[in-house]
């Protein structure tokens, strides 16, 4: 199995990217939200990977973070859900929007992104519920240190709020804050809401 490729991004050409590893192209069908975070070609780049090997092919598919690949691993062991519709739904919503919506049993927002239907959206429900947690949240962009929202999102689950609550509050939250500024500032949002 490959896990993680570092190398050259050498093309971009939705959804699929070459990244040149030691001499080697390989080709990757990567999520939408993963492609608008790519840095240029030319530059250096790590994408976490999945490898699905079938008899006709053999298929590589790459995300900007662990979290991005949990999901799409998850979302493939649902019946009636390959590969292309798993990165339909990434690339659709981001991985916070899916576990929100998982968590509220929101079907509407699932059938919003294209080639995802009513009943594919109810299954989806029904089967990722209690699969899809805060874990999932962990490092949301390429190449850039972990943000400090999976550490304020802990803070708040430890302060006891649920996790409806503190996803909603990290969504207020204004990109590129220290931790102790954005736990203040979800505290704040939490306490007004």
């Amino acid at each position: 199995m490959i896990g993680r490729l570092s190398g050259v991004l050498l093309e971009k050409n939705p959804p699929q990217v070459m990244l040149e590893v030691q001499g080697v192209g390989y080709e990757i069908d990567v999520p939408m939200s993963t492609f608008y975070n790519l840095p240029n070609v030319g530059e250096r780049v790590t994408l976490f990977t999945h490898l699905i090997v079938r008899e006709d092919a053999h298929l590589l598919y790459g995300f900007a973070s662990e979290s991005e690949r949990k999901a799409f691993r998850q979302l493939l062991k649902i019946s009636g859900v390959g590969a292309r519709t798993a990165l339909s739904l990434l690339s659709g919503m981001s991985v916070a929007d899916l576990v929100q919506a998982v968590a509220a049993q929101e079907a509407g927002r699932l059938t919003k992104v294209p080639g995802i239907g009513k009943k594919t959206a109810e299954r989806l429900l029904l089967e990722l519920k209690d699969k899809l947690g805060t874990e999932l949240m962990v490092g949301v962009a390429v190449n850039r240190a972990a943000p400090a929202s999976s550490d304020v999102l802990n803070a708040l689950l430890a302060l006891g709020y649920n996790e409806k609550e503190a996803l909603y509050a990290l969504k207020q939250l204004p990109e590129g804050l220290s931790v102790s500024d954005g736990i203040r500032q979800a505290l704040k949002s939490l306490a007004r809401g």
